[in-house]
């Protein structure tokens, strides 16, 4: 079944519907904790746990590089995935490859994260494995977009 046939009348598939749900879930407890870094660093956490041993382990490592390369950010979870704030705002999450059913995990940055460059940037990054010249280029991207 394609993923146009999965999506009922409203024109959201099972799966953005869950994603939604779990947003409006994670702004209300923002608002609670807002500032509350453990309790993000808790939830982020608890997200990666859940996740399959392939997606898991990527995140594990992503998470510790961007713990590591930008203490400043606050983690967080965003429509129900790892991210990263800044006065609020989401600067980077990982997205595994499970959550959507595709064949790899994202990296992803908003428009808060510094990274541009002329008139046109990529956001998103494909992951399908982290070797020492991914973790470096992750490193230098999360340090850039918080420049």
């Amino acid at each position: 079944m394609s993923q146009r046939e999965k999506k009922g009348t409203d024109g959201f598939t099972a799966e953005e519907k869950a994603a939604m749900k779990e947003r409006a879930k994670e702004l209300k407890a923002e608002a609670r904790a807002n500032k509350n870094r453990e309790e993000g660093e808790h939830d982020v956490l608890a997200k990666i746990a859940e996740m399959p041993d392939f997606d898991r382990v990527m995140a594990e490592r992503i998470h510790e590089i961007i713990k590591a390369s930008a203490p400043i950010l606050s983690p967080r979870t965003w429509y129900g995935m790892p991210a990263y704030a800044r006065d609020g705002k989401i600067v980077c999450f990982f997205q595994s490859a499970h959550k959507f059913g595709s064949r790899y995990a994202t990296l992803g940055f908003n428009d808060s994260a510094n990274l541009d460059d002329g008139s046109m940037w990529p956001t998103s990054f494909a992951l399908k494995e982290l070797t020492a010249a991914e973790e470096e280029r992750i490193t230098a991207l999360v340090q850039r977009a918080v420049s």
